[in-house]
């Protein structure tokens, strides 16, 4: 497989929410502006880079009698500079998201990406996988983000575009299925035509 296919793999291909059905818990909980989606999408984009590399790296010094609990260890130190950077630097953001930064540590997306590609593959391979399944997810839940923040405010990043009354349950839980299964029915035509 080349370098490219290893970083856009994630866009549409193999998406990871959109395709291949993981980390629904943190798509459907933040996704309820573009802001959050966003946030949330690059904070688990740098952990799958910084996880990916660092197990890479130490692929061959993991026995295989604790490698999971090992590959949980490196992904949490990755989560909890993330929080912390986050804490310090986009507080409104880090009270946004609550919960689902430290969630990160059991997202499936992370951890199957350890398990199935970076314990695997070369360290470069691995950066590019973490990177492309990183985007792909972080685009996602910006655009089911959007999605949301449109029909349930009216409004796109904060940016107010409709004075009329919104759809308010675009806002509220079911408003996430409705908009994600659209999302994916979408990506299952364009992937058939493929």
């Amino acid at each position: 497989m080349s370098q490219l296919q290893n970083l856009t793999k994630g866009f549409i291909k193999e998406n990871p929410t959109l395709v291949l059905l993981l980390g629904m818990c943190p798509t459907l909980g933040v996704s309820t502006s573009a802001f959050n989606g966003l946030g949330m999408g690059l904070a688990t984009t740098f952990v799958l880079v910084g996880s990916n590399l660092v197990i890479s790296l130490l692929k061959n010094f993991i026995p295989d009698k604790v490698r999971i609990p090992a590959f949980i260890i490196i992904i949490a130190s990755f989560v909890t500079i993330v929080e912390l950077v986050m804490q310090a630097y986009v507080p409104a953001l880090y009270a946004q998201l609550g919960l689902f930064i430290p969630l990160i540590v059991v997202n499936c997306i992370v951890l199957g990406r350890a398990e199935a590609f970076a314990s695997k593959n070369t360290v470069f391979s691995s950066i590019l996988d973490g990177l492309g399944m990183g985007l792909g997810f972080t685009m996602t839940l910006t655009i089911l983000g959007s999605i949301r923040e449109m029909l349930g405010s009216g409004a796109i990043f904060n940016f107010k575009f409709i004075q009329a009354d919104a759809i308010l349950v675009f806002i509220l839980a079911p408003g996430a299925f409705i908009a994600l299964a659209y999302l994916i029915a979408i990506v299952n035509k364009i992937n058939k035509k493929a």
